[in-house]
């Protein structure tokens, strides 16, 4: 089994910049390197939405479009870690990020998911 922890979150103004990290840890038979990884959040009274998403080996990304060009997704299977950089954030941004992983298919989709962790608060104030 693969077991996610989310850190990286915190309280930032409006153009700042935060790194999220997610780290895995793996049972034994288990690579991080074969799952796909994505980044979702919620802000409060809202439905879970997805931010970004990346290939198990990294080949290729995705982004939501309210993100496009702002965050950037990668990850360092060596270190069982991927990374969300946020840069010029927005208060509509705010939210509890986190990360989720799969081994079936890069989704947009949080039901396509079965793997999530706990989650880390940013919060941008304007």
């Amino acid at each position: 089994q693969v077991y996610l922890v989310e850190s990286g979150g915190g309280v930032v103004q409006a153009g700042g910049s935060l790194r999220l990290s997610c780290v895995a840890s793996t049972a034994y038979g288990y690579s991080f390197s074969n799952y796909e990884v994505a980044w979702f959040r919620q802000a409060r009274g809202k439905d879970r939405a997805f931010v970004a998403g990346i290939r198990y080996n990294g080949g290729s990304t995705d982004y939501a479009d309210s993100v496009r060009g702002r965050f950037s997704v990668s990850r360092d299977n060596a270190q069982n870690t991927a990374y969300l950089q946020m840069n010029n954030l927005e208060p509509e941004d705010s939210a509890l990020y986190f990360c989720a992983a799969n081994l079936m298919t890069l989704s947009r989709t949080p039901d396509q998911y079965d793997i999530w962790g706990q989650g880390t608060q940013v919060t941008v104030t304007s």
